[in-house]
């Protein structure tokens, strides 16, 4: 029964996470797990800035973007 729970939470995180990434909620608890890991001597962005970043790269006009 405790398998069972612990799957269907993991099964709850996925299910969220990619919600917000269909609908363009940046994951922030990715950001920072991935910041700890490969920046670990840099402080990472808050929230508020980890957001309004995100924001301004998937709505920037740049022309010719390549990623």
């Amino acid at each position: 029964m405790r398998e069972l729970r612990r799957d269907l939470a993991q099964a709850g995180r996925y299910l969220t996470q990619s919600l917000r990434l269909m609908v363009g909620v940046p994951d922030y608890g990715s950001y920072l797990a991935h910041h700890r890991a490969a920046h670990p001597d840099r402080e990472p962005m808050t929230y508020e800035e980890f957001f309004r970043e995100r924001q301004a790269a998937r709505y920037s006009a740049r022309v010719g973007k390549c990623c």
